[in-house]
């Protein structure tokens, strides 16, 4: 007896009897297996937070990118397949140049998920391409205020307070559902992002291997720095 999936996984464009896209379900298991990124809104900004899970000492750390700047007000952090990752955040930073040169303004944040998403969505549309094994959490500061957006492999989009994907989301959601609250101030928004990664990585969190972004009201996106990161991380947990 084959499995029921075995005539119906061969290619993006073939739905199950029950409507299902198995490859757009294969690439959400690639972006499970991915490590654990969580984002959280604080009252005037956004932080991202990222293990970069180091499987050897040998790796340098500085290497292994997580956490991108697409303009000066928008940032995404990755879980799932960095190079399906850095293809998008390519096109994204593409698109918000074309909108600052032809209307003089900065892209709204969720005008360019929307495009983010719209692009990947054709990916689960067409014959010969796989869709894209990785989850952005986008972050950015615009005159709505503060957003933050998880985008999924098939294209959809939805917007948080806080989220995380990769393996560890389950841990980090619960922990975001039972502690966060509305008007954190920044330090205490990256410190609960930390507690909520550490809550969701299978093992005891790695200063070394955290990576902290920023954007917000007063701060143009940017990553803090190893020793910055590292100390947020010690007084997060150093208590655990």
């Amino acid at each position: 007896m084959q499995p029921t999936n075995m005539a119906y996984d061969r290619a993006i464009t073939v739905f199950s009897p029950d409507g299902r896209l198995f490859q757009v379900e294969y690439a959400r298991e690639a972006v499970k297996r991915g490590t654990t990124t969580v984002g959280l809104k604080y009252e005037t900004g956004v932080v991202l937070i990222v293990d970069k899970r180091i499987s050897s000492r040998l790796i340098e750390p500085n290497s292994i990118e997580k956490i991108f700047k697409i303009d000066d007000h928008i940032g995404c952090a990755t879980s799932g397949l960095v190079a399906d990752a850095r293809s998008l955040i390519d096109r994204a930073r593409i698109d918000a140049q074309i909108n600052e040169i032809t209307y003089d303004e900065k892209i709204q944040v969720k005008t360019l998920v929307k495009k983010i998403c719209d692009f990947k969505q054709t990916y689960t549309q067409y014959g010969g391409v796989r869709p894209f094994g990785t989850a952005l959490l986008v972050a950015g500061y615009d005159e709505t205020g503060p957003r933050l957006f998880s985008t999924d492999p098939s294209g959809a989009l939805m917007e948080y307070k806080a989220s995380s994907e990769g393996s560890g989301r389950n841990g980090a959601m619960s922990y975001f559902e039972e502690n966060y609250k509305e008007g954190l101030s920044k330090e205490e928004g990256i410190m609960l992002g930390v507690k909520a990664l550490h809550q969701g990585t299978e093992e005891k969190i790695n200063p070394d291997a955290t990576e902290i972004g920023i954007v917000g009201k007063d701060d143009t996106f940017h990553i803090l720095s190893q020793e910055e990161s590292k100390a947020y991380v010690q007084k997060a947990i150093g208590g655990e």
